[in-house]
């Protein structure tokens, strides 16, 4: 008999974009696409059970167990260094993590430099490898505003075109990594139903393939 694979799926179109292909890879919970109130969905024949939440609690869920597998942003499994496994890149939601500051913004290293971020661990992780004396300041919004309004020197975010950076006079000054989202799984779930899970994952890598092809 087949377990039941609990699949965290993050809210938005990242999700939907994930679920569209869960569903092209064979395991379609028709009731998820119904107009309701309902928290989970599942589809007992195909032996799955899909929850929305939040993108940045994907981790958590799937850490905790809550979840056996989700969907999460790479730029999420590196803030919060969940002890999980990363199975596949799903080649969606590209982006980077990059530093943007000023068009006419100098780093003067004898001061202490200030930066504004959602994802204080990455920034100090990619300014210590350069030995750089900073100041985080932590923001869960308009990170753009930061440096305008004189709060911070640069600022350590998600660029995707840029648009939005040069529309407020600023610009990308170094890429710190390359973003996507990623097939993610529980450590205790990956033994215990090693079977399904891999099954899983091989279907969607299958459908990643046929894309390339």
């Amino acid at each position: 008999m087949k377990k039941m694979i609990n699949i965290a799926l993050p809210k938005g179109r990242l999700g939907e974009k994930a679920y569209a292909m869960f569903e092209a890879a064979g395991y379609e919970c028709p009731s998820i696409k119904e107009e309701s109130r309902k928290l989970i969905f599942e589809n007992a024949e195909k032996g799955v059970r899909y929850f929305w939440v939040k993108p940045s609690d994907v981790v958590i869920y799937v850490e905790r167990g809550a979840a056996d597998i989700g969907i999460a942003g790479k730029d999420i499994i590196l803030e919060y260094s969940p002890d999980i496994y990363e199975l596949l890149d799903l080649e969606m939601g590209k982006c980077r993590m990059a530093v943007a500051a000023k068009k006419d913004f100098v780093d003067h290293r004898d001061k202490t430099l200030r930066v504004a971020t959602k994802f204080p661990n990455i920034a100090k992780s990619y300014y210590n490898k350069q030995s750089r004396e900073i100041d985080i300041i932590k923001l869960n919004g308009s990170i753009e505003l930061a440096p305008i309004l004189g709060l911070s020197d640069v600022i350590v975010d998600i660029v995707e075109t840029g648009k939005t950076l040069y529309e407020n006079d600023l610009e990308p000054k170094a890429d710190i990594v390359d973003i996507s989202a990623r097939l993610v799984s529980n450590k205790v779930s990956h033994k215990f139903k090693n079977e399904e899970i891999n099954e899983i994952s091989a279907r969607l890598e299958k459908i990643l393939l046929a894309k390339k092809a």
